[in-house]
């Protein structure tokens, strides 16, 4: 496999997850966290805070963004990076869509 080849593996509908909000799918010992945004954007992180591990999906989607809900830090969809005077990152995971199926590069996680 080359760096421009990816592993995409359906995971599911758009329509499992509602409009701001997330579900989990696993990988192994890994819980990934798909987020749905109001504008139906699609992302995936793994489901653990940067700071202490903390539950994203169940933090409030916004701005492109996911709040945790323990501490309140503030982590972007699109690459997991901690935002504001927050540092740390969490691991983010290719999407694409193929209609409504959403499909993921689990293979290519981008980690700090």
């Amino acid at each position: 496999m080359n760096a421009t080849t990816k592993n995409w593996i359906p995971i599911g509908s758009l329509l499992d997850i509602p409009r701001r909000g997330a579900r989990c799918v696993k990988s192994g010992d890994t819980t990934i966290a798909l987020f749905r945004t109001q504008d139906d954007q699609v992302f995936a992180l793994e489901d653990k805070c940067p700071h202490k591990g903390g539950p994203l999906s169940n933090g409030i989607v916004h701005d492109g963004c996911v709040t945790c809900p323990l501490h309140n830090w503030v982590i972007s969809l699109s690459n997991g990076e901690a935002q504001g005077a927050d540092s740390g990152k969490t691991a983010s995971y290719p999407i694409k869509m193929d209609g409504d199926t959403i499909l993921i590069d689990i293979v290519s996680a981008r980690s700090s």
